[in-house]
């Protein structure tokens, strides 16, 4: 059975994003991309919400047609066109690049997807995982913690009134000095 898997970068603190929006922190550099396309490049398909969808769509379908783009930015942009995607989202009226858009989370849905064959599914945007989080449908998170704090910003995870109970199966440092956090339920 396919798993439900969050891959997110976060900052020391716990954000995803900084105030405004701001990214601009995240330390992607050439060894943490080619990780992140090696994850990435064996999964069945990516789930997103509309903002997540619409942040790589104005960018990834044509980043390897720049000049300046590293290669593993290139071989990413042929990565993101080719995944199957599902965009989650009341008001998008039309999606491309390989993408269906739903419009709610549908836990018997997700769990038919999850017993497709093929790699696992990969869950982007906070908004998204807290959805699937109130279905209890995420099975693994792949935290990518950044080495910065922010003070501010969007959190990762929403408040809850239960926790829930994880299994750290793998770590790994970067060069960069980002580290990933592998849990599992």
């Amino acid at each position: 059975m396919r798993k439900i898997v969050v891959h997110m970068s976060v900052s020391l603190d716990g954000y995803f994003e900084g105030p405004g929006g701001d990214l601009s922190w995240h330390r992607v550099d050439d060894e943490l991309h080619r990780h992140f396309n090696d994850e990435l490049r064996t999964m069945g398909g990516y789930l997103n919400g509309r903002v997540a969808y619409e942040l790589m769509a104005a960018f990834w379908p044509t980043a390897d047609q720049d000049p300046a783009a590293s290669a593993p930015m290139k071989e990413y942009a042929g990565i993101w066109r080719d995944m199957p995607k599902i965009v989650y989202s009341r008001t998008l009226e039309k999606a491309d690049w390989n993408a269906t858009i739903v419009r709610e989370v549908d836990p018997a849905e997700v769990r038919r997807l999850k017993a497709e064959p093929g790699g696992d599914l990969v869950l982007g945007g906070a908004d998204l995982m807290a959805a699937f989080l109130r279905h209890d449908l995420v099975d693994e998170w792949r935290t990518y913690v950044h080495p910065v704090v922010l003070g501010r910003g969007r959190p990762l995870f929403p408040e809850r009134d239960e926790r829930i109970d994880l299994r750290l199966v793998e770590t790994r440092v970067f060069g960069n000095g980002v580290v990933l956090l592998r849990h599992q339920r």
